[in-house]
């Protein structure tokens, strides 16, 4: 018997079997690799921030919960104005 070659990984997007194309499957992997991994908390500064629902995050550490974009919390222009209010 032939040994069996080992799979491709294909992450998250191997639901998608063999459709839409080799690039289109590995821009979805790389989108929801970013939205399901761990992004830094605006207040406490820890990598504890997760999705809780499109656009709403929140922090484990903290419990803060905050709205931002929908796959990727993007905190930098909040952290441009506490600075400036802070002064």
């Amino acid at each position: 018997m032939p040994k069996k070659e080992p799979r491709k990984k294909v992450g998250s997007a191997g639901r998608l079997g063999s459709r839409y194309g080799t690039r289109v499957r590995a821009r979805v992997r790389a989108v929801e690799d970013r939205e399901k991994g761990y992004h830094r908390c605006p207040e406490c500064r820890s990598e504890s921030v997760k999705r809780v629902g499109s656009g709403i995050w929140k922090c484990q550490r903290c419990k803060t919960k905050f709205a931002a974009k929908a796959y990727t919390p993007n905190i930098a222009p909040i952290e441009k104005e506490i600075s400036q209010t802070a002064e």
